[in-house]
């Protein structure tokens, strides 16, 4: 169960759903309520794919790459603590409005680059390391993965009764909160590919 919390706390702050709800309620603004339903449901069912294609195949092609995975891990935990600060300082209303009407909303920017973040994908290759994780744990981290995305959907869905109750601000303190947090759990990647924890225990 620690497993899978860890997990799921990891990827809902790479995933970030809140980030994706302000992004989709300015981006979905002008549209239906159906056409509203399908885009969610699309860049979930979009996003599943990618992050999933990353936690199956990921780490065959680093195998294939000579990338060993400690690397990755550093580096990962390098890049996702960058993320994590991103989101403490960041604007959340930066990329909403129709800049992007050129592409289905669906792909793009939901489904890629905010739901299947560069962060998340890295997320899935690192929690779900063959040499360190049994299948169990993996399939854990599959479930975690599902549920976010899951969880994710619902927000976009209910995106305009949602906004209404925490508004701008609201979503804004919840994202700085889970950069925090990620920030943490990206430390802890690199003190665990440095060896760092085992002279702290």
């Amino acid at each position: 169960m620690d497993h899978f919390f860890k997990d799921f706390i990891m990827l809902w702050s790479t995933i970030d759903p809140v980030g994706t709800l302000a992004l989709f309620t300015g981006l979905t603004s002008r549209l239906s309520k159906s056409q509203k339903r399908a885009v969610a449901l699309k860049a979930t069912m979009y996003a599943f794919v990618i992050l999933l294609s990353a936690l199956v195949l990921g780490q065959i092609i680093l195998k294939a790459m000579n990338i060993q995975l400690i690397s990755l891990q550093l580096a990962g935990g390098i890049i996702l603590f960058l993320f994590g600060l991103q989101m403490i300082f960041s604007n959340p209303e930066e990329g909403t409005g129709e800049r992007e009407l050129g592409h289905h909303l669906a792909v793009f920017p939901l489904a890629v680059p905010s739901i299947a973040s560069p962060g998340a994908i890295m997320a899935v290759i690192l929690l779900t390391d063959n040499k360190s994780k049994t299948l169990v744990q993996q399939a854990s981290t599959a479930l975690s993965m599902t549920c976010v995305l899951a969880i994710t959907c619902i927000l976009m869905l209910l995106a305009n009764r949602i906004f209404r109750v925490i508004g701008h601000n609201g979503s804004a303190i919840i994202i700085r909160v889970m950069g925090m947090i990620l920030a943490a759990l990206s430390v802890e990647l690199v003190m665990n590919a440095l060896g760092i924890q085992r002279w702290i225990h």
